[in-house]
C-alpha cells in the first residue's frame, strides 16, 4: 500500500532566528498576565508594552534599528492604568490605538522621525466601556473604524476621526475572550466564557449565527481565514489544547477539531489570507506551528513547527508589505521572550532554489490604502482591501464591493451603552473630596474625574445614568442648572457628538412624573445603596421630586451639584487647552513663513546657518 503525500508549497518552510546584533535588547517587556500579544509592529516601528509605575506606557523602537535600547527611551504615556493591547493602524503607519485597564482607548499619533521625547497628548480618547478594555482591532479596509472589548461584555465600534461611537454590540453575558473583523468588515466574530461562537453584524449590532465552540471555560482565540469560515484555537472538557474550523453560515458543529497537546498555555493564531496559511504561537512555549487551511475541502493541514527553548510572552506579525520577498521571506515575527528583555525578529523561509522574486509565493497583498471611508462602511458598502503588487509595488484594480443594511440610528443603537463620557482621564481619589454646596464652577479641578453626566442638547436637563455594573434599572434625573453653563466658546468634537448621542433623553425626561413626597424617603435610601466613594455614578430605583432644581435628599443634591461643577470645569479645561494648541499653531506657522522669507533672500551658496 503506497502512501501519497499531500503536495503543499509551504511544507518545508522553517523559522530562521536573526543575529543578536539585529534583536531588541534591554526592553522592559511587561509582566502583565493578560492575553494580548503586548506588541505590534509595521514597516516603520516596534510598539511594546512596558512596565511602568503611576500609568501605563508602550515604547515606540525604530524596526530598521535594532541593537540595545537606552532604559531611559521615549515612551508613549497617558494612560491611568495598565496598557492591555495596541494595533498600529494599517492605513496609517504613525497612528496607534492602545486600550487600557483605565476604561479608555486612545489613539496616538507618532511623528514620521519617531519619537524624541515622552508622546503624552493623545489624537483622541474614546470613552464608552465601563470596564477595562481587553483588545482593540482596526477594521480591514475601511479608514478610521475601531473596534473595541472590554470586560464589560460590550464591543463598540468608533469612528475614530470624529471620535464619536458607531454602535455598541451587547450581545455577551460573560468575558469575552477575542473577537476579529471579516475580510470585507461586514462582520465581527468572538468567543466567549460561555462557549459560544457568536457572528455579529457590526452594523444592525445583531447576532447573525451562534455556535457551540469549544468545551472548555478557558481561554479561546478566533480569526475570520475566509467570508465563511472562522478558525479557533481552545481546550477541550479535559482541557487538552484543540484548533477547530468552522463555518459561519449554519451553527453546526465544527467542520474539523483537532487536539494539538495537553499544554495549559493559551494559543494565539495568526492568519496570513495571502496563502492561507495559519500560525499557532502559544504563551510561554517556545514553538511555533503553522498550517495551511483548505476552504474547498473544508481541512486543516499541518505543515511544520518552529521550536525553540526560550519561551514567548507574545509575537507581533510584521505586514506583509514589510517583509523581503526576494529573500523568500513568507512572515516575520517579533518574539518578546518571557524570560530576558529582548524582542527577537524571526522570519518564516520558504526554501526555494531558483533566485528572484517567486509570484505563486507572493500573491498581491493588502495595501495602505482604505477602500472605504468610515461614512461609506456605515452607510452599508462591503469592499474588501486594495491590493498591492509586492514585486512592482503598483497598487491594483479596486475590489468589488457589496451592500448591507445601514448603521442603525446611533441614538436608538447606543441607549443600551449608558456611560459615554467626555475624553478626561479618570481620577478615582478626587471623588472622595469634601464638596461646599455653594461652590461655584470659577475653581478649576485639572484631576476631578469623568463622571456618568452626560450633556444635553441646548434647552435640556444633563442626563444622570447608572453605570452597566449595577443590577439596576437606570433613570433619568432632571436638574435646571444647565443654562447656566457658557456655550458661546467652541467645544471638542466628542462631547458635540456626546450630546447628540443623548438627544433622544428629551421624551424620557418629558414622561417623567413627579411622585408624592412620601416615596422621597425610600428613593433617598436607594440612592444612598447606589453610590460608593470613588465612583460619581448617580442612580437610584426611582425619581425624587425636585426642589429648586435638586431632590429633597440634601446629600443627592449635594452629589449630584458635586459631579456637576466637575463637568463644567472639565468642559473649560479642554476650551482651555484647544485654545493653547491654536496659538502654538499660528506661532509656528509665523516661524516657517520667516523662514521661507530668510531663504528666499539668501544668495547662492550662502547657508541659512
Amino acid at each position: 500500500m503506497s502512501l501519497k503525500l499531500r503536495a503543499s508549497k509551504f511544507r518545508h518552510v522553517f523559522g530562521s532566528q536573526c543575529r543578536r546584533e539585529q534583536t531588541f535588547e534591554n526592553v522592559r517587556i511587561t509582566r502583565n498576565t493578560h492575553d494580548s500579544n503586548f506588541c505590534s509592529v509595521n514597516p516603520r516601528f516596534l510598539a511594546v508594552v512596558t512596565e511602568s509605575s503611576g500609568g501605563g506606557a508602550f515604547a515606540i523602537l525604530d524596526v530598521n534599528r535594532p541593537g540595545r535600547v537606552d532604559i531611559n527611551c521615549p515612551k508613549v504615556c497617558g494612560h491611568a492604568g495598565a496598557v492591555l493591547d495596541i494595533k498600529w493602524n494599517p492605513f496609517n503607519d504613525c497612528v496607534i490605538a492602545s486600550g487600557s485597564d483605565d476604561t479608555t482607548v486612545k489613539i496616538w499619533t507618532v511623528p514620521e522621525s519617531g519619537l524624541l521625547g515622552t508622546l503624552t497628548d493623545w489624537s483622541a480618547d474614546l470613552h464608552g466601556h465601563s470596564r477595562r478594555i481587553a483588545y482593540v482591532d482596526w477594521h480591514t479596509s475601511a479608514a478610521n473604524v475601531l473596534m473595541s472589548v472590554g470586560f464589560d461584555f460590550k464591543i463598540m465600534v468608533w469612528n475614530v476621526e470624529q471620535a464619536e461611537p458607531i454602535n455598541s454590540l451587547i450581545c455577551h453575558t460573560d468575558t469575552i475572550y477575542s473577537a476579529c473583523w471579516g475580510r470585507d468588515g461586514s462582520l465581527i466574530a468572538s468567543t466567549c466564557k460561555d462557549k459560544k461562537i457568536r457572528v455579529m453584524d457590526p452594523r444592525q449590532a445583531k447576532v447573525v449565527i451562534e455556535m457551540d465552540g469549544h468545551q472548555s471555560t478557558k481561554t479561546s482565540k478566533i480569526v475570520f481565514v475566509s467570508d465563511n469560515q472562522v478558525f479557533t484555537t481552545g481546550f477541550s472538557r479535559n482541557s487538552d489544547r484543540q484548533y477547530g474550523l468552522w463555518d459561519v453560515r449554519k451553527s453546526g458543529p465544527a467542520l474539523t477539531m483537532s487536539d494539538l497537546d495537553c499544554s495549559s498555555g493559551i494559543l494565539l493564531p495568526y492568519y496570513d489570507p495571502d496563502i492561507r496559511v495559519v500560525y499557532l504561537a502559544g504563551k510561554g512555549d517556545g514553538n511555533i506551528r503553522y498550517f495551511e487551511i483548505d476552504s474547498e475541502e473544508n481541512s486543516v493541514h499541518f505543515l511544520n513547527t518552529y521550536q525553540s527553548a526560550l519561551p514567548q510572552r507574545g509575537l507581533g506579525m510584521m505586514p506583509k508589505r514589510g517583509i523581503d520577498p526576494f529573500k523568500n521571506e513568507v512572515a516575520r515575527f517579533y518574539k518578546l521572550h518571557a524570560s530576558k528583555n529582548l524582542v527577537e525578529p524571526i522570519s518564516m523561509i520558504v526554501p526555494r532554489k531558483a533566485e528572484g522574486f517567486q509570484p505563486d509565493v507572493f500573491p498581491p497583498t493588502a495595501s495602505t490604502i482604505p477602500s472605504l471611508t468610515a461614512d461609506e462602511w456605515m452607510s452599508g458598502v462591503n469592499r474588501g482591501p486594495i491590493l498591492l503588487d509586492l514585486e512592482s509595488g503598483t497598487i491594483l484594480d479596486k475590489p468589488r464591493s457589496s451592500m448591507s443594511p445601514a448603521v442603525q440610528n446611533q441614538i436608538g443603537a447606543l441607549s443600551k451603552a449608558p456611560q459615554i463620557t467626555t475624553y478626561k482621564a479618570v481620577n478615582s481619589r478626587t471623588a472622595q473630596q469634601p464638596f461646599n454646596s455653594a461652590q461655584t464652577p470659577a475653581p478649576f479641578q485639572p484631576s476631578g474625574p469623568s463622571t456618568n453626566l452626560r450633556p444635553s442638547p441646548e434647552g435640556h436637563a444633563p442626563v444622570v445614568l447608572k453605570s452597566p455594573s449595577m443590577k439596576m434599572p437606570s433613570v433619568i434625573q432632571q436638574t435646571h442648572i444647565w443654562n447656566g453653563m457658557d456655550k458661546t466658546k467652541q467645544e471638542p468634537a466628542s462631547i458635540k457628538n456626546i450630546r447628540g448621542l443623548s438627544s433622544s433623553s428629551k421624551e424620557a425626561i418629558n414622561d417623567i412624573s413627579p411622585l408624592s413626597p412620601s416615596s422621597s424617603a425610600s428613593s433617598s435610601n436607594s440612592f444612598k445603596r447606589s453610590w460608593s466613594p470613588g465612583s460619581l455614578s448617580l442612580t437610584s430605583t426611582t425619581a425624587a421630586p425636585h426642589v429648586n432644581g435638586f431632590n429633597e435628599d440634601p446629600q443627592a443634591g449635594d452629589y449630584l451639584k458635586k459631579a456637576y461643577f466637575r463637568q463644567l470645569d472639565e468642559i473649560k479645561n479642554l476650551q482651555e487647552q484647544l485654545q493653547l494648541k491654536d496659538k502654538r499653531i499660528q506661532q509656528l506657522e509665523t516661524e516657517l513663513a520667516q523662514m521661507k522669507e530668510r531663504e528666499a533672500d539668501l544668495k547662492p551658496g550662502e547657508s541659512n546657518c
